[in-house]
């Protein structure tokens, strides 16, 4: 009888490719997924810088903001974002609330947003 070779056959390493295909295809859309992640983070961040940055500014301003709704324009990260302020009373007559939302100049979706409150006098 004559002896078998050793070795795969040529089915087998069909059959091996394809599973570490799938492997690395899998590996890369996770890639993907994390650098798509990493933008978003990356923009939550800065929207978040330019809503302290801004409440920061409310609150060390020796003059108080007016009550009502107003807009801005602020550079941060090489991006242009829009921020939203509104100033309301609140229960206590001393104290004031301001809301400022963040958005991307260019989207109406809130990327960052911040609550403060501030005494009146």
């Amino acid at each position: 009888m004559p002896r078998r070779a050793e070795g795969f056959t040529l089915i087998e390493l069909l059959v091996a490719l394809a599973v570490f295909s799938l492997a690395v295809i899998a590996l890369l859309n996770l890639a993907g997924e994390n650098t798509r992640a990493a933008a978003v983070m990356e923009e939550q961040t800065f929207a978040a810088v330019v809503a302290e940055n801004r409440a920061i500014e409310l609150l060390t301003d020796p003059g108080l903001p007016t009550l009502g709704v107003s807009r801005g324009v602020e550079a941060a990260g090489d991006r242009t974002w829009t921020w939203t302020q509104q100033v309301a009373r609140t229960a206590d007559p001393s104290v004031i609330r301001i809301d400022i939302r963040v958005t991307r100049a260019d989207s109406d979706r809130t990327l960052g947003e911040v609550t403060v409150f501030r005494g009146r006098g």
